[in-house]
């Protein structure tokens, strides 16, 4: 197969609540999920085939079977897997935090940096997360600040409303608030340094640990430098609509949405991947295809060609440029 559907590991954070499980129809035997790793190689959860002649594999053994070429020439310039793409929920806030650049990242932890984009899927009438600083400050200020748990009064405090993009590279202070469900692209990286978490306590009774002196090493000590709206103008095509929300080297991502047929590529360039956010539509090319509905998530390999989605629908397309 050309084009397969996946089932997403899920993650059962003590910050998380039970929308994915109740409107997004994700399974974990917990009483909350936080997290579904919609598209995932990672060690950490691994993305299975849901259907077809590799159903049961994960993503990594689906790509070890068929060879590199279903990632695409744009993948080759990448050791691993290149991105990894989440449904958040958020039902309480998240720790404060930070995630290293590439080279800190490999040399420190032995996997890449993580720079990521959130698409704001839903949210609360009043919810707000946390972006980069109010205005620069210095490495002796920041350290005193978490010493002596005021690090929020410099922090950007940054409300929130559906269909928002925030694009948060590597260095970025970051939180995301309670009350908000969130689609990240991000690159394939577990690796996320804490910096302040509200004083909570994991599921051992004590305070989950903090990453402070790797934090000051990477963290950038200033105002976000990207808007919070999508990067491009929403683009009417046969069938639907296109929205460029960001594009940068480790991946483009779009906002899709279909009524009718829309007519797609996968060159042999990249694998694209799409994430329903709402409806249900078919993805076929030729006889090869699946019925996709909000909360499934699709690969097609590069080099499919021709492909269309029919139906209504909204989704999240991403590919490597």
């Amino acid at each position: 197969m050309s084009i397969i559907k996946l089932t997403a590991p899920c993650k059962d954070y003590i910050w998380g609540g039970n929308r994915l499980r109740e409107e997004y129809g994700k399974v974990l035997d917990s009483d909350k999920i936080a997290e579904s790793w919609e598209l995932s190689c990672h060690k950490d959860g691994q993305s299975v085939v849901a259907c077809g002649e590799y159903e049961g594999r994960t993503l990594t053994e689906y790509i070890e079977a068929k060879g590199k070429g279903v990632l695409g020439t744009n993948c080759d310039r990448f050791e691993y897997f290149p991105i990894l793409i989440k449904l958040i929920d958020a039902k309480d806030n998240l720790s404060v935090q930070v995630h290293p650049d590439n080279e800190y990242a490999m040399r420190v932890e032995g996997e890449y940096g993580k720079t990521e984009m959130w698409y704001i899927v839903d949210c609360e009438e009043g919810a707000e997360l946390l972006y980069g600083f109010k205005h620069e400050i210095s490495k002796e200020e920041f350290a005193e600040r978490i010493a002596n748990n005021t690090l929020l009064e410099v922090t950007n405090n940054v409300p929130v409303h559906k269909g928002d993009v925030f694009f948060i590279e590597a260095g970025t202070l970051h939180a995301i608030g309670k009350g908000i469900l969130i689609a990240e692209i991000q690159q394939n990286s577990n690796t996320t340094y804490r910096i302040y978490d509200y004083g909570r306590v994991g599921a051992d009774g004590k305070p989950r640990p903090l990453h402070v002196e790797k934090a000051c090493e990477v963290t950038e000590l200033v105002p976000p430098k990207y808007p919070t709206n999508a990067e491009g103008k929403a683009q009417a095509i046969e069938g639907g609509e296109m929205t460029l929300l960001r594009s940068c080297e480790y991946f483009n991502v779009n906002r899709l949405s279909v009524d009718g047929t829309v007519k797609l590529t996968a060159s042999d360039k990249s694998f694209n991947s799409l994430l329903v956010l709402d409806g249900k539509v078919a993805v076929s090319a030729g006889a090869d295809g699946v019925i996709a509905q909000k909360g499934d998530s699709v690969f097609i390999d590069a080099g499919t060609g021709d492909y269309t989605i029919s139906g209504c629908g909204e989704m999240i397309l991403t590919d490597i440029i």
